[in-house]
């Protein structure tokens, strides 16, 4: 989301020759303080009472998937605990405000703010850089800080070299690090740093998010193909606003879900529902005629596939628990065939059919031509009489 102290970013893309180029959804709507941030409240909810108390740790470790995130994160900490204004310099998770060294922490050209990635800086040399830089104070800002990305990246000489600086750093240095690998993070390191595992964001508050940037940016769009993005994105908000910036050149403008469709070489859920059913039915013919409709439509074997096993699992959660059927990522086709299904299918039925699909997926890999190793796996359902279904 745009953030109200930096009203530029909500400008939409100048079309004028000679203008500023066009900035990508993922960094034009990149959160810039706390109140922007998406999906966790539980991490912002454990750092605002740490502030209001003045325990602020000396070291943070960021976790999670890649694009939750984290480098974002990390910016806006150092943003928090370097604030200052007119009144004086006090940490806080309050941003609404713009402090004196704001901007410049967020644009990443502070002086006292050093970002390092790990995954290109990983020796020993690195972090003795790091390890001279601690012992002088910062130039203008309350705090010096250090953000180091992808940390698990570094060396085990590096990790031991930066063991005691972590333990014991002056009392103007802050750590920040992020990392989307965890284990791989000695657990020496672990212990001297607060830990905030990041979550995925769950698809409501994705799909609000989405449909909050598309209005600003003043673009139609359809219900499905939103669900369609969620889905693919995988709970990661730089994934998702990535897909929809494909989306919306992909469709001209018009988010639709035809184009997403075609975009992610989906197939055609509806068909995909009456292949699912065909199977259970023991209707090879027309498994075999739904299979080529959804290859010739665009989707490969793999995805057919893929989209089948999909579905048996959504089938079985909304056997087990009705509420599954209400999840916004699904299609209007999902919602309303799925509780049918699970009412007329057996637990053993669909056990069988996601196991015979979890091995075919892996043939179909292997396969030189998928298309030709598909239909094996997809019609094993009906030719077993455990898992033929007791559908009219």
């Amino acid at each position: 989301m745009a953030d109200a102290l930096f009203p530029e970013s909500e400008m939409s893309p100048p079309a004028a020759a000679g203008a500023a180029p066009y900035q990508v959804l993922a960094r034009k709507y990149r959160p810039s303080s706390f109140s922007t941030l998406i999906g966790q409240d539980a991490m912002v909810q454990t750092l605002r009472n740490a502030f209001r108390t003045g325990r602020i740790p000396h070291a943070f470790m960021l976790t999670g998937i890649r694009g939750v995130g984290k480098t974002t994160t990390a910016r806006i900490l150092a943003r928090a605990v370097n604030y200052e204004d007119e009144t004086g310099r006090h940490p806080t998770l309050e941003l609404d405000k713009e402090g004196i060294h704001d901007r410049a922490i967020i644009e990443g050209r502070h002086v006292d703010v050093v970002e390092m990635d790990a995954a290109s800086n990983t020796g020993i040399n690195d972090i003795r850089e790091i390890i001279d830089s601690v012992k002088y104070g910062p130039v203008s800002a309350p705090y010096k800080v250090y953000i180091i990305d992808e940390v698990h990246m570094l060396s085990t000489a590096a990790f031991n070299g930066l063991l005691k600086t972590l333990e014991e750093p002056p009392p103007y240095v802050k750590f920040i690090f992020a990392t989307t690998e965890i284990r791989k993070v000695p657990v020496t390191i672990l212990s001297r740093c607060m830990r905030f595992d990041l979550r995925r964001v769950p698809a409501e508050t994705m799909s609000a998010h989405l449909v909050d940037i598309l209005g600003k940016e003043k673009i139609d769009f359809e219900p499905e193909a939103i669900g369609m993005i969620v889905r693919a994105g995988e709970g990661s908000v730089r994934d998702c606003q990535s897909l929809l910036d494909q989306a919306i050149s992909h469709g001209d403008g018009k988010v639709t879900a035809a184009t997403v469709k075609a975009m992610l070489g989906l197939g055609d859920r509806a068909k995909s529902i009456d292949l699912f059913e065909a199977l259970m039915r023991g209707d090879i013919a027309a498994a075999l005629a739904l299979l080529d409709e959804l290859y010739n439509a665009g989707a490969d074997p793999e995805t057919a596939l893929g989209d089948l096993a999909d579905f048996t699992n959504l089938v079985t959660r909304i056997k087990i628990v009705p509420a599954a059927a209400d999840d916004v990522t699904l299609t209007p086709d999902e919602r309303a065939r799925g509780p049918e299904l699970a009412q007329k299918l057996g637990m053993r039925v669909l056990s069988r059919a996601w196991q015979i699909l979890f091995k075919g997926l892996e043939e179909v890999k292997e396969a030189g031509n998928g298309l030709q190793a598909a239909p094996a796996p997809s019609v094993r359902p009906a030719n077993r009489a455990s898992c033929r279904a007791p559908m009219s």
